[in-house]
């Protein structure tokens, strides 16, 4: 699942328990800056195999799920 993948790479990136990063969890809540989340959308492009350009602000790790989400949709 998406999701999962997004929360691994998060908890990895953040050095926090993967329970700690739910789909309702905000970036700010976590401690990810804008700098993080440019990081964390590198990493998930290289986890994923998909090029993703950030052109939006996400506020919660849901955002980011449906962003990744669309951005597979393009690249089918």
């Amino acid at each position: 699942m998406l999701f999962e993948k997004i929360r691994a790479t998060v908890a990895e990136h953040l050095d926090c328990d993967v329970e700690e990063v739910k789909m309702e969890s905000t970036f700010e809540s976590l401690g990810i800056d804008s700098l993080d989340a440019v990081e964390l959308v590198m990493e998930l492009e290289e986890a994923l195999e998909l090029q993703m350009d950030l052109d939006r602000d996400l506020d919660t790790i849901a955002d980011l799920v449906k962003f990744v989400e669309e951005k597979m949709g393009d690249n089918e």
